[in-house]
């Protein structure tokens, strides 16, 4: 089954973001923060990684870097509630494979996994 690692502090995008998932054929990992998230990530190596910037904690962008350092093949799309173009030029300077703002536009997300789906063979 396919694996996609979804990181939010927010349980309610949580719980939606695995029922969409999982209804499109996903094994959906989660983690409340980024901490856990790279830990989850460490242990089980998933193709996708769909995190939020904006958590308390560790900065998105350094566990972006550490992801790709671990697995470089590794697709992250980023998700945020504040969306500016600096930060968006900075998730793609970090090699983030796509970008999107909150409100989560299901139908995006749902083309954005096909395409990478494809380019990765999954």
């Amino acid at each position: 089954m396919k694996k996609i690692l979804v990181i939010d502090d927010e349980m309610t995008t949580l719980q939606m973001m695995k029922l969409f998932l999982g209804a499109c054929g996903y094994e959906v990992l989660t983690a409340e923060n980024a901490d856990s998230g790279l830990e989850i990530f460490e242990k089980e190596l998933p193709p996708i990684v769909l995190t939020d910037i904006k958590m308390p904690g560790r900065d998105v962008f350094s566990v972006l870097k550490m992801i790709k350092a671990m697995r470089p093949e590794t697709e992250v799309m980023v998700v945020t509630g504040h969306g500016d173009k600096e930060l968006r030029k900075k998730a793609f300077d970090l090699e983030a494979a796509e970008f999107f703002n909150k409100p989560l536009d299901t139908d995006a997300l749902d083309a954005a996994l096909k395409k990478i789906e494809k380019k990765i063979g999954i």
